[in-house]
């Protein structure tokens, strides 16, 4: 079975007059129909610059240096980076389609939630207005919006958050996507909300059978969602794991890190562990390892080369020197 979508050493930069901010670098990965990856990290590793290249989102002074983003939705093997604009506007939206991080930001506070619908559901399916608008009502009963019929002719500021989030849902699902790309969706959500929206997002995402590429800096919503996680740091994927693995045999030591930044119920903590230094700064970055000033478990070569991207056990990948393998250590740094 052949990946809906394949990034293959994706480098996308940024020239600014400090110097050359180097905000992706040599990301690869696959992504299946009807399969949730999670790709996680800090604020600046990355994760964001990496699907906003993908949608081809990405404007000067950045610019997508070299790499691959195949996608086979439409019954051939398409290069997106080699599209003209004509024709990634017609697999944008349509094909491709992504949730950002603020609802309030995404939608247009001019034009009713039903036009807004309805607007991308004519753009990309052959449907006059009318049917359209049967269309959207659907959709917004399918993302739970009560009186559908009613809803569609309300604005983005009569919704509260979590609604104006699931209209924004239903624009994003309108056209059947092969592939859905959601960039924190539920940041700005209280917590109760936000497990409502999560949940929505899996039944809908198993429904239409789409390729969910979900991005977030949080590893406990990320546990219920993914099927494989990446984690990056410092424009690099560090670990490539199953969700399980990720969390329950991770060989990185970042990702060690991050997993005890996370509040857990089966141990008191007085507060939460941080990873102690600050992330590097992405200028004119050298050639090793992103993560070495930080690393507990940092050798001499960590801070003069950079270690490949290897496959230490089938399908679990890791970017490290110095790995964490063995189980008793792995046990003993998650429960310090």
């Amino acid at each position: 079975m052949e990946p809906i979508l394949s990034v293959k050493n994706l480098h996308t930069w940024f020239y600014m007059e400090e110097g050359v901010v180097k905000a992706v670098n040599d990301v690869s990965f696959d992504l299946y129909e009807d399969e949730v990856v999670g790709i996680v990290g800090e604020t600046g590793s990355g994760k964001s610059v990496t699907v906003k290249s993908i949608m081809r989102l990405i404007h000067k002074p950045g610019k997508i240096v070299s790499g691959e983003i195949i996608y086979r939705g439409r019954g051939k093997e398409e290069d997106i980076l080699k599209l003209s604009r004509d024709e990634m506007s017609k697999i944008r939206g349509k094909e491709i389609s992504m949730i950002f991080q603020d609802p309030l930001t995404s939608l247009n506070p001019l034009y009713t939630i039903g036009d807004q619908l309805t607007e991308t559901i004519v753009r990309h399916q052959d449907v006059d207005r009318k049917t359209a608008w049967e269309i959207g009502i659907e959709m917004l009963r399918k993302v739970q919006i009560p009186e559908p019929e009613k809803r569609m002719f309300a604005y983005p500021f009569e919704f509260s958050g979590g609604m104006r989030q699931r209209a924004i849902i239903a624009i994003a699902l309108s056209c059947n996507p092969k592939v859905l790309i959601a960039d924190e969706p539920t940041t700005a959500l209280d917590v109760t909300i936000q497990a409502q929206i999560l949940e929505l997002m899996k039944e809908l995402q198993k429904e239409f059978r789409t390729g969910l590429l979900f991005i977030t800096h949080d590893l406990g919503v990320i546990a219920s969602m993914a099927d494989r996680i990446i984690v990056m740091y410092g424009s690099r994927q560090m670990e490539i794991a199953s969700a399980e693995d990720i969390f329950y045999k991770p060989f990185h030591p970042y990702t060690h890190m991050l997993l005890r930044a996370i509040p857990r119920l089966d141990k008191k903590q007085d507060k939460l562990e941080a990873i102690p230094g600050q992330p590097p700064r992405m200028i004119d970055v050298p050639n090793v390892c992103p993560f070495a000033p930080r690393c507990p478990r940092r050798l001499d070569k960590c801070s003069k080369e950079l270690p490949e991207l290897t496959e230490i056990e089938p399908g679990h990948f890791v970017r490290c020197f110095n790995p964490v393998l063995d189980k008793k250590e792995s046990e003993a740094m998650k429960n310090e």
